[in-house]
């Protein structure tokens, strides 16, 4: 009996031993390149830390393969330029296996190109311009067809919106998207002088002469709506010129693209009520996945006024999609892990899942969001999953082309021609 003990105990000493070893085996390191500084640190250190709680929670569970997880923060500091030289340094100093970051257009495609020469992966967390499909990334925000159509198309039937406000900043991200709105509303029978577009930089601050021109734009009685694609911190002076103004929903309703609640938490909202936010999540949504989540969130804040948003739930996506894959292809490797990805679901959190697609973008529900005056939305419209369109229906160079990897091996095949396009579109 004492023979039996002490073989017994030497099983579960070498089991435990064993378990242990392989989860204080080598790290798999993944890259955080988000700004921590500079005019996008108001929206991108959220994600920075959604993250480090998802690594956490991970290697909570026993990490992935049998090893623990390691997060690698950088500062990209919003600029543009710097993202490229941060990304290289995580792929070939710090030897990284994925990489979770950018917010802006524009530094995606700063990324990009050092991506695809090092064979790197990045997971994009924020709706976009579309217009791209590379073998290198997941795109887990929306894309065009799961974000801007849908809410103009909201502001039309729902709200009666008859002239447009296209405001945004200037860079890729609002041009390309405002390019395909143009297109998409004139479609609809508007009239080009009935689109009003601008552009401001990064930072702007003065509103003034801008709010002015868009309440002037409804001078004729026309119903005027504004479609916004400004970034950053610049939404703080547009909002609060807006309610000195004495702009109301009611009068002006703004749709944003890039306002949620972690920006609405820094304003006073009492003047903002039933302006209008499109996402594929708001914090209010309803199911049990949210609610583990913000709780989640909360436990590893220590603060429990952190508001959640629609890129921290894409930044979750597309983290347990690339552990779903990595498990599935029994390594990090970034080719069989993109050969695993494509067709993986995982849960969203309003209730449903994501699906990875061949294009490398994602199924997602479209909401529509009321702000409410505590700087939360109250839900108005939400779609059924929306397959993410890479190529836009609405520009002509765009309609004829598709993306599939596991397929076409190919981000760019014109239907036309049967062929393949090398060179991506940047308009």
């Amino acid at each position: 009996m004492t023979k039996l003990t002490k073989i017994l105990m030497l099983t579960s000493a070498l089991t435990l031993a064993h378990a242990a070893h392989a989860q204080e085996g080598e790290p798999i390191k993944i890259g955080v390149l988000h700004s921590l500084s500079g005019t996008m640190a108001i929206s991108e250190t959220t994600l920075k830390d959604t993250v480090l709680m998802l690594v956490e929670q991970q290697n909570a569970k026993g990490g992935v393969l049998g090893r623990p997880l390691e997060a690698v923060v950088v500062d990209p500091a919003s600029d543009w330029p710097l993202f490229a030289e941060k990304a290289r340094e995580l792929l070939t100093v710090s030897d990284v296996d994925a990489i979770f970051g950018c917010w802006t257009s524009v530094s995606r495609k700063s990324v990009l190109p050092v991506i695809e020469e090092l064979n790197g992966l990045l997971f994009y967390p924020v709706q976009y311009e579309g217009e791209e499909s590379s073998k290198n990334v997941i795109y887990t925000g929306a894309a065009p067809n799961q974000q801007a159509i849908p809410a103009v198309d909201y502001m039309t039937e729902e709200l009666g919106v008859e002239k447009w406000a296209l405001l945004g900043t200037d860079y890729v991200y609002p041009r390309t998207t405002n390019n395909i709105l143009d297109a998409y509303l004139k479609s609809k029978g508007v009239a080009e002088e009935d689109i009003f577009v601008n552009y401001t930089p990064f930072g702007h601050s003065d509103w003034s002469k801008i709010v002015a021109d868009v309440v002037a734009l409804g001078a004729d009685g026309k119903k005027v709506g504004v479609v916004s694609t400004i970034n950053g911190d610049a939404n703080v002076g547009f909002y609060k010129e807006l309610a000195a103004a004495g702009v109301s929903a009611d009068d002006i309703p703004v749709m944003a693209f890039s306002v949620g609640e972690e920006e609405l938490s820094g304003l006073d909202t009492a003047n903002l009520v039933g302006h209008l936010a499109a996402w594929n999540y708001f914090q209010t949504a309803e199911s049990d996945q949210n609610t583990a989540f913000i709780e989640g969130w909360h436990e590893f804040t220590g603060d429990t006024n952190r508001v959640t948003n629609d890129p921290m739930e894409a930044t979750m996506i597309g983290f347990n999609a690339w552990v779903a894959a990595v498990e599935k292809a029994g390594t990090t490797d970034v080719d069989p892990v993109l050969d695993a990805i494509v067709g993986i679901e995982v849960p969203n959190l309003t209730g449903g899942t994501a699906t990875v697609l061949p294009n490398h973008h994602l199924t997602k529900p479209v909401l529509i969001g009321e702000i409410r005056e505590d700087g939360q939305f109250d839900i108005v419209s939400q779609t059924e999953p929306v397959p993410g369109d890479a190529w836009t229906d609405y520009l002509p160079e765009s309609a004829v082309l598709d993306a599939d990897w596991p397929g076409k091996d190919c981000g760019m095949f014109n239907t036309q021609t049967n062929s393949c396009v090398q060179v991506q579109s940047n308009y």
